[in-house]
């Protein structure tokens, strides 16, 4: 079982016919949001060329007039990671779809910028850290480090560069902590 946002999933392991797997996970992401009015159109579900390998799987998608925004990338390949994904979404549309929660709360669970994965890219590289690091410790370590040497109050302090450490800190922590 893995936890996201304060909810246990099951995460499933797939051993064969990946590439199929993938094209069915994403088509039970877009027929969960076409209960609620939105179409193929409305949403995108990137697949991978390779669904086997070690991949991040992501769903984007525009509802009550914003960018809504999930993805997962601890499984152990691409197939996995979007049945994760999947999974997410479903858990929450359903509460939704029941009045468990509002759409105001829905919408807090996934909203993100429309530009996210580049800015996460960015917040490794001004975090020093490799682009595909999902090591939580490994990240916080180095922006604890940076910061420090970078705060305003040390003699080589510079504000603009400990203001960027903190956002791609932020950034980074709302993906991996999730």
């Amino acid at each position: 079982m893995i936890n996201i946002k304060g909810h246990d999933f099951r995460q499933i392991t797939v051993r064969s016919s990946h590439t199929r797997r993938g094209q069915q996970y994403k088509n039970k992401i877009i027929n969960s949001l076409k209960r609620f009015g939105l179409t193929s159109d409305d949403v995108d579900v990137p697949l991978e060329v390779i669904a086997m390998k070690r991949a991040q799987a992501s769903a984007s998608w525009y509802m009550f007039e914003e960018h809504l925004f999930f993805s997962y990338n601890k499984g152990t390949n691409f197939v996995e990671n979007l049945s994760t994904v999947f999974q997410v979404i479903e858990y929450f549309l359903s509460l939704l779809d029941e009045s468990k929660i509002t759409s105001e709360e829905f919408v807090k669970l996934f909203v993100e910028d429309v530009d996210i994965m580049a800015q996460r890219k960015a917040a490794r590289e001004v975090l020093g850290v490799d682009e595909k690091s999902n090591d939580f410790e490994t990240i916080h370590k180095n922006y604890k480090k940076l910061s420090k040497e970078h705060h305003p109050d040390m003699p080589k302090g510079d504000t603009e560069t400990f203001k960027k450490l903190n956002v791609a800190h932020k950034v980074l922590k709302k993906e991996l902590i999730l």
